[in-house]
């Protein structure tokens, strides 16, 4: 075996080494090996030979998929990136594993390819500036050369060309110049192998045709018209067969080419096309003829056997007609039957709610005219204190059912758990009735040598931890001067507690001559009456006294919608806040 070329291991060593986006940039120098020999000689060979066996068209082949907007070199790295792995791959003949050659890296750097193409293309679209409009077609321009010279070098890849989706999202394009390219793709791809079309399914056929001819009609460009026309002449001079379906998939081809593309600069490949369908045309009519009248006979017979087989059923579907009629029928009266009994029914409803209210209002009109003035406010009190009562029983009663219906499915489970454990409890009392009684093992007494070695072991610990020795004398003397800080304690804490009782006393005391001086009247106004307040301490009391049950009357009289929040509340109890207000200074007691 011959030694392998030293640029391409250099070459080599330095992808392996190199950072990810170092490596377009390097594999740049494969043109310059690669243009090194001549083209076809046995030196260009064994070149590429060796590029493919270092695995370098691999790594070609997979920085096509990068987005080289980020990397470093750009688009137009990309695009000679794809011109080097078209020139490595033909004239390229693999010995070992030449099945994943042809079968499977072939194929995959045509897709990488056409997904290159398509990014180029669509950033051709959307650019604005035309120096990077005019850069991105050049750089499309090169991948699209460098896809027909690899197809050209390998002529099984024409049929994996044209299967690609890439390639036709690349076709159908509404951009002019994009456009022409890839048709100009397409017929080199025809002039290849003439056969491919017929090599191809019949979806992807058709979708290459429906694009030619959607460009054919749906625009008046020069440029488009040729390049389509052209398209087509060579498919019905290569495919005889194909020029059957251009006349019979397209019915309208002819007039469309003859009335809005004639005179456009190509009518001499026009007229070719022309004459190829007509010829077809006149050639296929005795065929056609003949199929119609075949058409015509098998049609009869079917006809004549559908309405035959239709007869035999008519009785069935008579009776299935009629049933689902009567079903339907059946079901719209049901329907209008509950529509007119709900509006019955809610008209019936409105109608009890005037009634009762006409009613309501008319007792309320008698009553009031039956009752004295000075009893209307009473008798309202009475008829709000009923209604809240109904109101609170109504309301009670519906949350008494709901939290019934929460608590049902806690009480099954509840009463589940008593029952479970009360058979358990019965299981275990019947098996521990059956055990036998064990016999009383005494407990293992200590032999003579554990109980020396327990006792030494006590004696050390003591040793080690001697116990603080206190006499009886230090003893008497530490409790009498524990009971002596107690009873100081408790003396002070009693004195403490009557000076506070003295003070609470004292500004009750103090707060109840200030409510009253504020209270009493001025000095040309005082009476004895008056005059007894300041001097009896019993008269203020029994005033305070008979104000908080004043403020227990009113508050046991207030209106229902002042009590909702206290309906939990026990009838005797009045909140604190309604009397603090009454008794906040009320002192009782007497004078010290």
């Amino acid at each position: 075996l011959a030694a392998a070329d030293p640029r391409v291991l250099a070459l080599a060593a330095q992808v392996t080494e190199s950072r990810e986006q170092d490596i377009p940039l390097l594999l740049l120098k494969l043109k310059g090996i690669l243009n090194s020999a001549s083209l076809g000689s046995e030196e260009s060979k064994k070149i590429k030979q060796d590029i493919y066996d270092y695995d370098l068209t691999q790594y070609c082949m997979l920085v096509l998929r990068q987005d080289h907007s980020q990397l470093r070199g750009g688009w137009a790295t990309a695009a000679q990136l794809a011109e080097i792995l078209s020139h490595c791959c033909v004239g390229l003949e693999v010995k070992e594993d030449a099945e994943e050659f042809y079968k499977k890296f072939l194929p995959s750097a045509i897709d990488n390819l056409l997904f290159l193409g398509r990014r180029l293309q669509a950033r051709f679209i959307r650019t604005i500036k035309d120096e990077e409009k005019q850069d991105f077609l050049h750089w499309f321009q090169t991948v699209t050369d460098a896809i027909c010279w690899l197809f050209g070098g390998h002529i099984q890849l024409a049929a994996c060309v044209l299967q690609n989706d890439h390639f036709l999202q690349l076709l159908i394009t509404d951009d002019v110049e994009t456009a022409v390219m890839m048709m100009s793709v397409l017929h080199n791809i025809l002039r290849v192998n003439s056969s491919v079309l017929l090599q191809v399914d019949e979806e992807t056929l058709h979708s290459v045709l429906d694009e030619l001819l959607y460009k054919l009609s749906s625009t008046t460009n020069p440029v488009i018209g040729n390049a389509a026309t052209k398209l087509l002449l060579l498919v019905a001079k290569f495919c005889k067969q194909l020029v059957k379906l251009l006349t019979a998939r397209y019915k309208g081809l002819k007039g469309l080419l003859s009335k809005q593309w004639t005179g456009k600069g190509f009518d001499r490949d026009l007229s070719q096309l022309l004459d190829l369908l007509y010829l077809e045309q006149s050639n296929g009519k005795g065929e056609v003829q003949r199929q119609h009248q075949a058409a015509c006979i098998i049609q009869a017979m079917w006809r004549g056997f559908q309405t035959r087989k239709r007869l035999k059923k008519l009785p069935q579907a008579v009776t299935t007609l009629q049933r689902s009629f009567r079903a339907k029928r059946e079901q719209e009266l049901q329907h209008l039957k509950k529509q007119k009994e709900d509006e019955a029914l809610k008209l019936q409803m409105q109608l009890q709610r005037q009634r009762a209210m006409r009613l309501f209002h008319e007792r309320q009109l008698a009553l009031l005219e039956i009752i004295h003035a000075s009893q209307v406010n009473k008798y309202m009190e009475e008829m709000e204190g009923k209604s809240a009562l109904t109101i609170q029983r109504f309301w009670r009663g519906y949350r008494a059912r709901r939290n019934f219906h929460q608590q049902r499915q806690f009480l099954k489970e509840y009463k589940a758990a008593v029952v479970i454990q009360r058979a358990a409890c019965k299981f275990l009392e019947k098996r521990r009735r059956r055990r036998p009684l064990s016999p009383w093992k005494d407990p293992k007494g200590l032999t003579d040598e554990q109980r020396l070695a327990l006792q030494q072991k006590v004696d050390d610990y003591i040793k080690l931890h001697p116990a603080s020795q206190m006499s009886e004398e230090m003893s008497k003397e530490l409790h009498m001067q524990a009971q002596e800080k107690l009873a100081q304690f408790l003396l002070r804490s009693r004195l403490d507690q009557r000076a506070a009782q003295r003070r609470e006393t004292l500004l009750a005391q103090v707060n109840t001559d200030v409510e009253l001086l504020m209270n009493a009247p001025g000095l040309a106004e005082t009476t004895e009456k008056d005059l007894d307040v300041f001097m009896s301490r019993s008269i203020p009391v029994a005033t305070k006294a008979r104000q908080s049950h004043t403020t227990m009357l009113k508050y046991t009289h207030w209106p229902w919608w002042k009590k909702l929040g206290d309906e939990f509340v026990e009838d005797d109890v009045i909140p604190d806040d309604a009397l603090n207000a009454e008794l906040g200074t009320l002192f009782i007691g007497g004078r010290k």
